[in-house]
């Protein structure tokens, strides 16, 4: 059987992780169009950078993700970074929900991946603000880290 889902691997949004410390994660799923997901099964371009997730009413959206258009698609392709809900468990939500107004913790879309059954699926976090101070204590860390791995690659 030929791999259908061979455009999109993993997109991850790397400066969430510096930018904040995640707390818990949630995978949650995703309405998209059909002109996205074949923009995205057939390997255009997604980018979570500037992804944040808001709540209206009791549901939960994910605003300002870049999804490429489809290069096959008519008068009906879709935008490129319109609103689209996520798919959580009733539960999930209201957790979050009450989470992000008590105290004052944001979620983050943290990665774009395909499930088990083929199904696009977003990792979430919530997740608090660094101080600089931790961003340099990050930075530190992933420095010792790529110098350790360089003195055992040497050793070999």
């Amino acid at each position: 059987m030929a791999d259908k889902n061979k455009g999109l691997r993993e997109v991850v949004n790397r400066k969430a992780a510096y930018e904040f410390s995640f707390i818990s994660n949630y995978e949650a799923g995703i309405m998209l169009l059909g002109t996205e997901i074949k923009s995205i099964r057939t390997g255009g371009s997604v980018n979570l950078s500037d992804a944040y997730c808001r709540f209206k009413g009791d549901e939960l959206y994910l605003m300002s993700m870049f999804i490429s258009p489809y290069r096959h698609g008519t008068y009906n392709n879709h935008e490129d970074r319109r609103e689209r809900k996520l798919l959580l468990k009733r539960q999930e939500l209201r957790k979050l929900q009450k989470r992000v107004k008590e105290k004052g913790l944001t979620i983050i879309p943290y990665r774009l991946y395909f499930g088990e059954r083929g199904l696009v699926k977003v990792e979430i976090a919530l997740g608090q603000g660094k101080k600089t101070h931790d961003k340099r204590q990050s930075i530190k860390e992933k420095d010792n880290k790529r110098a350790m791995s360089r003195l055992n690659k040497m050793q070999l």
